[in-house]
Protein backbone atom coordinates (compact mmCIF):
# COMPACT_ATOMS: atom_id res chain seq x y z
CA UNK A 1 0.00 0.00 0.00
CA UNK A 2 1.83 3.12 -1.19
CA UNK A 3 -1.17 5.31 -0.30
CA UNK A 4 -1.47 7.89 2.68
CA UNK A 5 -2.73 5.10 5.48
CA UNK A 6 -3.84 8.31 8.26
CA UNK A 7 -3.09 11.60 9.34
CA UNK A 8 -1.32 11.41 12.27
CA UNK A 9 -1.07 15.04 13.12
CA UNK A 10 -0.56 18.95 12.19
CA UNK A 11 2.15 20.50 12.76
CA UNK A 12 2.04 23.99 13.75
CA UNK A 13 4.47 26.73 13.06
CA UNK A 14 4.67 29.46 16.31
CA UNK A 15 6.73 32.20 17.72
CA UNK A 16 6.48 30.65 21.52
CA UNK A 17 6.20 27.24 22.73
CA UNK A 18 5.55 28.34 26.04
CA UNK A 19 2.61 31.31 25.14
CA UNK A 20 1.08 28.44 22.82
CA UNK A 21 0.80 25.34 25.06
CA UNK A 22 -0.68 28.16 27.14
CA UNK A 23 -3.36 28.82 25.34
CA UNK A 24 -4.38 25.34 23.85
CA UNK A 25 -3.87 23.30 26.95
CA UNK A 26 -5.98 26.65 28.95
CA UNK A 27 -8.42 27.39 26.46
CA UNK A 28 -9.41 24.91 24.22
CA UNK A 29 -8.38 21.60 26.35
CA UNK A 30 -5.34 20.19 25.14
CA UNK A 31 -2.93 18.31 26.97
CA UNK A 32 0.98 18.10 26.82
CA UNK A 33 2.51 14.97 25.73
CA UNK A 34 6.17 15.58 26.68
CA UNK A 35 8.44 18.64 27.08
CA UNK A 36 9.83 20.69 24.50
CA UNK A 37 12.27 18.58 22.02
CA UNK A 38 14.21 19.09 18.99
CA UNK A 39 12.45 18.03 16.09
CA UNK A 40 13.77 14.64 15.01
CA UNK A 41 16.32 14.55 12.70
CA UNK A 42 14.66 12.78 9.82
CA UNK A 43 12.21 15.36 9.81
CA UNK A 44 14.35 18.55 10.33
CA UNK A 45 15.79 17.32 7.16
CA UNK A 46 13.59 17.37 4.82
CA UNK A 47 11.87 20.29 5.88
CA UNK A 48 14.84 22.18 5.97
CA UNK A 49 15.05 23.69 9.43
CA UNK A 50 16.25 23.13 13.05
CA UNK A 51 14.04 23.94 16.18
CA UNK A 52 12.38 22.73 18.96
CA UNK A 53 8.50 20.89 19.00
CA UNK A 54 6.15 20.68 21.68
CA UNK A 55 3.45 17.50 20.96
CA UNK A 56 -0.10 18.44 22.14
CA UNK A 57 -3.09 16.13 21.56
CA UNK A 58 -7.01 16.53 21.85
CA UNK A 59 -8.56 13.17 22.58
CA UNK A 60 -7.21 11.06 19.91
CA UNK A 61 -5.79 13.67 17.55
CA UNK A 62 -2.45 15.08 18.09
CA UNK A 63 -0.77 18.61 17.16
CA UNK A 64 3.22 19.42 17.14
CA UNK A 65 3.72 22.99 17.42
CA UNK A 66 7.34 24.04 16.16
CA UNK A 67 9.31 26.97 17.02
CA UNK A 68 12.09 27.41 14.25
CA UNK A 69 15.80 28.91 15.01
CA UNK A 70 16.54 30.58 13.55
CA UNK A 71 12.49 32.12 12.84
CA UNK A 72 10.95 32.51 9.97
CA UNK A 73 8.17 35.25 8.64
CA UNK A 74 5.27 36.37 10.47
CA UNK A 75 1.81 35.61 10.24
CA UNK A 76 0.47 37.55 7.06
CA UNK A 77 -1.62 40.43 7.99
CA UNK A 78 -4.95 41.05 5.80
CA UNK A 79 -4.72 37.17 5.07
CA UNK A 80 -8.66 35.88 5.44
CA UNK A 81 -10.09 33.00 4.24
CA UNK A 82 -10.04 33.40 0.31
CA UNK A 83 -6.15 33.15 0.72
CA UNK A 84 -4.10 29.79 0.27
CA UNK A 85 -2.54 30.31 3.65
CA UNK A 86 -5.66 30.45 5.57
CA UNK A 87 -5.39 26.63 6.85
CA UNK A 88 -7.80 25.82 9.75
CA UNK A 89 -8.12 23.37 12.28
CA UNK A 90 -11.65 22.24 13.33
CA UNK A 91 -12.39 21.10 17.12
CA UNK A 92 -15.69 19.57 17.94
CA UNK A 93 -17.17 20.47 21.00
CA UNK A 94 -20.16 19.34 22.71
CA UNK A 95 -21.39 22.80 23.83
CA UNK A 96 -20.75 25.59 21.77
CA UNK A 97 -21.82 28.36 24.27
CA UNK A 98 -19.88 26.49 27.50
CA UNK A 99 -16.65 26.47 24.73
CA UNK A 100 -16.98 29.70 24.04
CA UNK A 101 -18.22 31.03 27.03
CA UNK A 102 -14.80 33.51 28.69
CA UNK A 103 -13.03 32.53 24.96
CA UNK A 104 -11.05 35.89 24.52
CA UNK A 105 -9.41 35.26 21.14
CA UNK A 106 -8.96 37.66 17.77
CA UNK A 107 -12.36 36.74 16.12
CA UNK A 108 -13.07 35.77 12.19
CA UNK A 109 -16.75 35.14 12.82
CA UNK A 110 -19.01 38.43 13.04
CA UNK A 111 -21.47 38.45 15.70
CA UNK A 112 -20.31 34.90 17.54
CA UNK A 113 -21.39 31.13 16.57
CA UNK A 114 -22.71 30.83 13.55
CA UNK A 115 -26.10 27.95 13.04
CA UNK A 116 -25.31 27.31 9.32
CA UNK A 117 -28.47 26.35 6.97
CA UNK A 118 -29.38 22.63 7.05
CA UNK A 119 -28.44 21.99 3.95
CA UNK A 120 -24.91 22.67 4.92
CA UNK A 121 -25.33 20.13 7.76
CA UNK A 122 -26.85 22.67 10.50
CA UNK A 123 -23.87 22.77 12.52
CA UNK A 124 -23.32 25.67 14.49
CA UNK A 125 -19.11 26.99 14.07
CA UNK A 126 -17.32 29.40 15.37
CA UNK A 127 -13.88 30.98 13.46
CA UNK A 128 -11.35 32.87 15.50
CA UNK A 129 -7.07 32.82 15.31
CA UNK A 130 -4.78 31.52 17.87
CA UNK A 131 -1.65 34.19 19.56
CA UNK A 132 0.53 33.66 16.02
CA UNK A 133 -2.87 34.52 13.72
CA UNK A 134 -3.39 30.68 12.85
CA UNK A 135 -7.74 30.37 12.15
CA UNK A 136 -9.21 27.82 14.35
CA UNK A 137 -12.93 26.65 14.33
CA UNK A 138 -14.94 25.39 16.93
CA UNK A 139 -17.64 22.99 15.17
CA UNK A 140 -20.75 21.47 16.67
CA UNK A 141 -22.62 18.67 15.60
CA UNK A 142 -26.16 18.50 15.90
CA UNK A 143 -26.99 14.99 15.01
CA UNK A 144 -26.25 12.33 12.59
CA UNK A 145 -23.55 10.36 11.43
CA UNK A 146 -20.83 13.22 12.41
CA UNK A 147 -22.08 13.63 15.84
CA UNK A 148 -22.57 9.43 16.47
CA UNK A 149 -18.96 9.60 15.29
CA UNK A 150 -17.85 12.11 18.78
CA UNK A 151 -20.38 11.04 20.76
CA UNK A 152 -17.74 8.54 22.93
CA UNK A 153 -15.19 11.48 23.45
CA UNK A 154 -15.17 12.48 26.95
CA UNK A 155 -15.16 16.25 27.74
CA UNK A 156 -16.25 19.98 26.15
CA UNK A 157 -13.67 19.90 23.23
CA UNK A 158 -13.90 16.52 21.69
CA UNK A 159 -11.51 16.32 19.44
CA UNK A 160 -9.62 17.55 15.67
CA UNK A 161 -12.47 16.69 12.59
CA UNK A 162 -10.62 18.16 10.31
CA UNK A 163 -8.33 20.79 8.75
CA UNK A 164 -9.10 22.93 5.95
CA UNK A 165 -7.24 24.33 3.53
CA UNK A 166 -7.82 27.39 0.73
CA UNK A 167 -7.44 26.48 -2.75
CA UNK A 168 -7.38 28.39 -6.15
CA UNK A 169 -7.90 24.99 -8.69
CA UNK A 170 -10.20 22.83 -7.09
CA UNK A 171 -9.73 20.31 -9.60
CA UNK A 172 -5.99 20.53 -9.46
CA UNK A 173 -6.09 20.31 -5.56
CA UNK A 174 -8.47 17.58 -5.66
CA UNK A 175 -6.19 15.51 -8.15
CA UNK A 176 -2.87 16.44 -5.58
CA UNK A 177 -4.67 14.68 -2.55
CA UNK A 178 -6.39 11.93 -4.98
CA UNK A 179 -2.54 11.14 -5.48
CA UNK A 180 -1.49 10.91 -2.68
CA UNK A 181 -4.29 8.30 -1.66
CA UNK A 182 -7.29 10.11 -0.23
CA UNK A 183 -10.80 9.77 -1.58
CA UNK A 184 -13.76 12.75 -2.09
CA UNK A 185 -15.96 11.75 0.49
CA UNK A 186 -18.77 14.50 0.12
CA UNK A 187 -19.18 17.75 -1.36
CA UNK A 188 -20.88 20.83 -0.79
CA UNK A 189 -21.82 24.13 -1.87
CA UNK A 190 -22.05 27.23 0.89
CA UNK A 191 -23.50 30.43 0.54
CA UNK A 192 -25.66 33.07 2.13
CA UNK A 193 -26.08 35.05 5.25
CA UNK A 194 -24.35 32.81 8.32
CA UNK A 195 -21.41 31.94 6.09
CA UNK A 196 -20.68 35.66 5.39
CA UNK A 197 -20.91 36.51 9.62
CA UNK A 198 -19.12 32.52 9.95
CA UNK A 199 -16.10 33.80 7.42
CA UNK A 200 -16.07 37.26 8.13
CA UNK A 201 -16.88 37.79 4.61
CA UNK A 202 -19.19 39.63 2.15
CA UNK A 203 -21.53 36.97 -0.09
CA UNK A 204 -19.08 33.84 0.07
CA UNK A 205 -19.82 31.48 -1.75
CA UNK A 206 -17.60 28.29 -1.52
CA UNK A 207 -17.39 24.79 -2.82
CA UNK A 208 -16.06 22.74 0.42
CA UNK A 209 -14.34 19.18 -0.82
CA UNK A 210 -14.20 16.26 1.94
CA UNK A 211 -11.70 13.98 1.39
CA UNK A 212 -10.43 11.45 3.79
CA UNK A 213 -7.70 8.83 4.16
CA UNK A 214 -8.37 5.19 5.50
CA UNK A 215 -8.83 6.06 8.80
CA UNK A 216 -11.31 8.64 8.41
CA UNK A 217 -10.67 11.22 11.46
CA UNK A 218 -9.39 13.58 10.82
CA UNK A 219 -9.27 14.40 7.30
CA UNK A 220 -9.44 17.29 4.71
CA UNK A 221 -11.44 19.90 3.09
CA UNK A 222 -10.82 21.89 0.70
CA UNK A 223 -12.69 25.24 0.50
CA UNK A 224 -12.65 26.49 -3.29
CA UNK A 225 -14.21 30.38 -2.83
CA UNK A 226 -16.16 31.17 -5.78
CA UNK A 227 -16.63 34.33 -4.51
CA UNK A 228 -15.37 36.89 -3.46
CA UNK A 229 -12.09 37.46 -5.32
CA UNK A 230 -8.79 36.57 -3.35
CA UNK A 231 -7.84 39.93 -1.09
CA UNK A 232 -4.54 39.30 -1.53
CA UNK A 233 -1.91 38.25 -4.07
CA UNK A 234 -0.05 34.92 -3.72
CA UNK A 235 2.76 34.47 -1.58
CA UNK A 236 4.93 31.24 -0.48
CA UNK A 237 5.64 30.57 2.62
CA UNK A 238 8.21 27.73 3.76
CA UNK A 239 8.01 25.34 6.81
CA UNK A 240 10.05 27.63 8.66
CA UNK A 241 7.33 30.79 8.53
CA UNK A 242 4.75 31.39 10.95
CA UNK A 243 2.14 30.85 8.37
CA UNK A 244 2.94 27.50 7.87
CA UNK A 245 0.82 24.36 9.20
CA UNK A 246 1.60 21.10 7.72
CA UNK A 247 -0.37 17.52 7.33
CA UNK A 248 1.80 15.08 8.69
CA UNK A 249 0.46 11.41 6.81
CA UNK A 250 2.06 7.84 7.05
CA UNK A 251 2.50 5.78 4.55
CA UNK A 252 4.50 2.51 3.21
CA UNK A 253 6.97 4.23 1.27
CA UNK A 254 7.43 7.87 1.67
CA UNK A 255 9.47 8.54 -1.57
CA UNK A 256 6.54 6.80 -3.89
CA UNK A 257 3.94 9.86 -2.97
CA UNK A 258 6.95 12.20 -3.64
CA UNK A 259 5.65 12.80 -7.47
CA UNK A 260 2.40 13.87 -5.98
CA UNK A 261 4.10 17.24 -4.51
CA UNK A 262 5.82 19.81 -5.40
CA UNK A 263 9.48 20.15 -4.60
CA UNK A 264 9.41 17.11 -2.85
CA UNK A 265 12.41 16.59 -0.44
CA UNK A 266 13.20 13.30 1.26
CA UNK A 267 15.53 12.49 4.41
CA UNK A 268 19.18 10.76 3.73
CA UNK A 269 17.27 7.68 5.40
CA UNK A 270 14.11 7.93 3.30
CA UNK A 271 11.51 7.79 6.21
CA UNK A 272 10.34 11.48 5.70
CA UNK A 273 9.79 13.32 2.71
CA UNK A 274 8.08 16.69 2.73
CA UNK A 275 6.30 18.82 -0.43
CA UNK A 276 3.77 20.85 -1.22
CA UNK A 277 0.35 20.34 -2.99
CA UNK A 278 -0.51 23.15 -5.69
CA UNK A 279 -1.67 25.87 -3.52
CA UNK A 280 1.91 25.59 -1.00
CA UNK A 281 0.15 23.38 1.77
CA UNK A 282 2.73 21.54 3.47
CA UNK A 283 2.41 17.43 3.77
CA UNK A 284 5.35 15.50 5.73
CA UNK A 285 4.84 11.99 4.89
CA UNK A 286 6.68 9.78 7.46
CA UNK A 287 7.32 6.02 6.63
CA UNK A 288 5.03 4.05 8.66
CA UNK A 289 5.77 2.08 11.94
Amino acid sequence: MSGIRAILRFDRTVADLDRTERFYRDHLGFESEAPPEPVPSAEAEALGLSGRRLRMHLGEQHVAFVQADPPGAPYPAGADATDPVFQHLAIVVRDMAAATRGLVVEPISQGGPQVLPPSTGGVVAYKFRDPDGHPLELIHFPGGKPAARWAGAPGLFLGLDHSAITVTDRDAAIACLEGLGLAVSERGLNQGPEQARLDGLPDPVVDVIALAPPVPAPHVELLHYRAPARSRPAQAYGPSDRASTRFVVSTDDPAALAGSLRGARLSSDGSACYGTGPDGHGFLILRWG
